[in-house]
């Protein structure tokens, strides 16, 4: 948490200036150790977040920038027998993408969605808004994304978002039973991380930031 101590000043000409300072605690540490050392998970496995802490997660995700409260962003939660529902709707995908699939492919998109205890798919379905366009409610969900990922990242979950074939496609928006302008843009697959944490990169910023002053 940030506390701000206000000081107000008074000047002649009777306007007032407020002296802000930030005082950064042990909260906010842990709020930008929580964003600077995310890391997607190698794999996952059970437990998955129980009903309440997703109903949090689902708080923060929809906390994410919604110009003009255009609410674009959905999520369809996914766990148990849920997956032999969404694995048939990848394979039925599939075919209708591409007539003939290879035994591999075929295993590989038929044993997808167990791969992880929990499955969050990120829907986007943009409004007709002369302000905002489809492009910047898609940017927002990804925003809801991201949120996801940090809460459950600060609950001790691990998660991992992935996109590929059935992600951005017509085809399995209309098999998950969505209207025709929703976008699915990401699954974020949620569990418990196992194995070794991935290195997280290091950035030369100069490489990244442009500073005019």
């Amino acid at each position: 948490m940030i506390t701000y101590k206000i000081t107000k000043k008074h000047h002649h000409a009777n306007r007032e200036n407020f002296k802000i300072k930030k005082l950064y605690n042990s909260d906010v540490m842990d709020a930008l150790n929580n964003i600077t050392k995310r890391n997607s998970a190698r794999s996952l496995v059970e437990p998955h977040p129980t009903k309440d802490e997703m109903a949090t997660v689902f708080e923060a995700a929809l906390r994410a920038p919604d110009h003009a409260w255009l609410k674009p962003s959905t999520f369809i939660q996914i766990t148990g027998a849920g997956r032999n529902k969404l694995s048939d709707i990848f394979i039925q995908s599939a075919k209708e993408l591409k007539s003939e699939l290879s035994n591999i492919q075929i295993t590989k998109y038929t044993e997808a969605p167990f791969r992880a205890p929990m499955i969050v798919i990120l829907v986007s379905t943009p409004k007709d808004h002369p302000k905002v366009p489809p492009i910047e409610q898609i940017i927002s969900t990804g925003c809801a994304g991201q949120n996801i990922m940090l809460a459950l990242n600060a609950m001790g979950y691990g998660a991992i978002w992935r996109t590929g074939a059935f992600a951005f496609n017509k085809i399995i928006a209309k098999n998950l039973g969505l209207e025709s302008s929703a976008e699915v843009i990401g699954y974020i697959y949620t569990g418990t991380a196992s194995g070794n944490n991935k290195k997280i990169p290091t950035h030369d910023l100069n490489d990244y930031v442009d500073v005019w002053d």
